[in-house]
């Protein structure tokens, strides 16, 4: 591996261990450090198996490509101490190469990231919401792993699963796959998007990253109507204002449409390079409604909110709250 591969990978394993040590001791400190490899070794066993996915299918076609650069956070930005990894290739205008280079990445994080969150949420319990905290996006396949493992639709009746850091590990791979295959641009979902629809998909790429902030204010009036709603129920008593919350809520979306906006810039103004028109085979056209489908069920309308619980003394509802 190269040099510069390998010093990125173990500085980022450093940054979210120190981000996990961090979250585990309530921020008061990040020692003793190895209490935050319960949250890193699975989120960098996620983010690499994501990325050597995309590595691999790329090596398969003769598509050069590099290994993976890991991008570190400083610990207590964010919520990961990283901000992923990426690799470099070369472009293809191969319709069926494509698809799979930009499936692969994807599926082969997804393949870790829900073992992950399961044994996670088995060592997750379920406690009532008590004060400020931060609530994690929810998505179809989330609720649903709640629902098996601890029998009710979470959140609900002011209850709530509190993540272990492993869960928490697992929760991050479906928002970063999530966020992945959004099928705009030359994100993994806009790879594969062009390569099934073809060229012509380059028209509705624009139109749905130019919906992103339409997209975030609609997630900030529908989480403002939810929190007046609770705390007109609470009776005010809770040091919070609607509109902050409702304008944290929606700026997720709003930061992805300025990335994404950077990022065609730095493109040349290009959403994505031209493939070429002959049909893909039925097994991609499987191929890519696996992906519709996956995306389907992991989209997250709301990433990260704020929580309210019963007003009063105790602990806030925190993530990564929980002991093993």
């Amino acid at each position: 591996m190269p040099l510069l591969n390998l010093a990125l990978f173990l500085l980022t394993l450093l940054t979210t261990t120190m981000q996990g040590a961090l979250e585990r001791h309530g921020f008061s400190s990040m020692f003793p450090l190895q209490d935050g490899l319960s949250f890193s070794l699975p989120l960098m066993a996620i983010l690499l198996c994501h990325e050597m996915g995309h590595y691999l299918a790329a090596r398969r076609h003769h598509v050069p490509a590099s290994l993976p650069y890991f991008v570190p956070l400083p610990p207590g930005i964010g919520l990961f101490g990283t901000m992923g990894a990426v690799i470099l290739q070369s472009r293809t205008s191969d319709r069926r190469k494509l698809i799979d280079i930009g499936a692969a990445g994807p599926l082969a994080g997804l393949a870790v990231a829900i073992p992950v969150l399961i044994y996670g949420l088995s060592l997750s319990p379920v406690q009532p919401l008590v004060g400020i905290g931060v609530q994690e996006g929810n998505s179809i396949l989330y609720a649903v792993l709640k629902r098996v493992l601890h029998g009710a639709w979470l959140p609900g009746g002011g209850r709530d699963v509190m993540l272990h850091p492993t869960a928490m590990a697992g929760w991050a791979g479906l928002l970063v796959t999530m966020l992945n295959l959004l099928p705009v641009g030359q994100l993994d979902g806009g790879h594969v998007a062009i390569a099934y629809f073809g060229n012509r998909y380059g028209r509705a790429s624009r139109i749905l990253q130019n919906l992103l902030p339409l997209f975030a204010l609609g997630v900030g009036v529908a989480v403002y109507a939810d929190v007046a709603a609770e705390l007109a129920r609470l009776g005010g008593g809770l040091p919070v204002s609607a509109v902050n919350i409702a304008t944290a809520a929606g700026m997720p979306w709003l930061m992805w449409f300025v990335l994404l906006a950077l990022l065609r810039r730095l493109s040349g103004g290009i959403d994505h390079p031209p493939v070429d028109d002959r049909p893909l085979p039925l097994s991609r056209v499987g191929l890519f409604w696996l992906v519709f489908v996956t995306f389907a069920i992991i989209f997250m309308p709301v990433p990260l909110r704020a929580s309210l619980g019963a007003a009063g003394d105790g602990p806030s509802r925190e993530i990564q709250q929980s002991e093993p």
